[in-house]
């Protein structure tokens, strides 16, 4: 099952992705610029083979609801998320402001 939803936060709008797999969910949730995910990102792969992508994107472990990433600290940013002022330890929320 896929569920899309909107959050919005700080009067922002943002697209949130639940997809539901044998043993594990995937969650994003996602601006027009980037987007925040949980443990299933590799964001090392997009740092070094999708270098060229240019992908902002932010990744928070051990979440399981979009509630929970919105409001857990990023374990990694991307090399272009630290570009837009994103750190590692920065909560979900903090981050997508950064990427509109």
């Amino acid at each position: 099952m896929i569920e899309l939803s909107p959050v919005e936060i700080n009067g922002h709008t943002f697209l949130a992705v639940t997809v539901l797999l044998p043993k594990t969910t995937l969650l994003t949730v996602s601006s027009d610029k980037g987007y925040i995910m949980c443990g299933a990102l590799d964001v090392g792969l997009l740092n070094e083979k999708l270098k060229d992508r240019k992908i902002v994107a932010a990744r928070a472990v051990g979440v399981k609801t979009i509630e929970q990433l919105l409001n857990s600290p990023m374990e990694s940013v991307t090399l272009e998320a630290e570009a837009l002022g994103i750190t590692k330890g920065m909560i979900g929320k903090d981050a997508l402001l950064k990427m509109i």
